[in-house]
């Protein structure tokens, strides 16, 4: 009789190895100013100039293209370097002392994927977290992984990913995993 507890003790060993808590792993940036991308939609204001204020989508190359100087390059640009670059296209012989705003009109979407109702490709919404992503795509199934998930994301030139809890922020262009549980 001496030795059940030592049995027991025994046998509850490898089971609490299975009960360790998780440590989110954050591999991915979640600091500095937003880059502009393909994808994106910007508003560009040129004051003293209506005809040439509008909204223009950021395309494959990087670049919108802008009336009387053609492609820009906004890609990995701030809103206020993509202004800079409109404006110094501008003043390439088309105005003197161009004033340009340049603001986010659209986001690129966010892409989301494992265990949630819908799949799929949904629009960013400024300060999502990993919790509203999942809330966008109709919520988790019922073998859905409820603590955590794996964010990917480009930085740089390289596509990096990370263990995430659910309050992570998320960024436009991101793709969102939750995975499946284990009993």
């Amino acid at each position: 009789m001496r030795w059940l507890p030592l049995l027991c003790l025994a046998l509850m060993l490898p089971l609490a190895a299975c009960a360790t808590t998780r440590s989110a792993t954050y591999l991915v940036e979640t600091k500095g100013p937003y880059q502009l991308d393909t994808g994106d939609a910007v508003r560009v204001t040129v004051y003293g100039d209506a005809e040439l204020t509008g909204t223009y989508k950021i395309d494959d190359s990087g670049a919108v293209a802008f009336p009387l100087v053609g492609p820009v390059q906004v890609r990995g640009a701030t809103t206020k370097m993509a202004a800079g670059n409109i404006a110094a296209a501008l003043a390439n012989g088309y105005m003197r002392n161009p004033d340009v705003a340049v603001e986010v009109a659209e986001y690129r979407p966010f892409f989301i994927q494992g265990e949630i109702d819908n799949a799929g490709q949904f629009p960013y919404v400024f300060g999502m977290t990993v919790r509203a992503a999942i809330s966008t795509a109709g919520g988790f199934t019922d073998t859905a992984d409820r603590q955590s998930a794996v964010v990917y994301r480009r930085q740089g030139g390289q596509m990096v990913k990370g263990s995430v809890n659910l309050d992570f922020p998320i960024f436009p262009g991101d793709t969102i995993v939750v995975p499946e549980r284990w009993f």
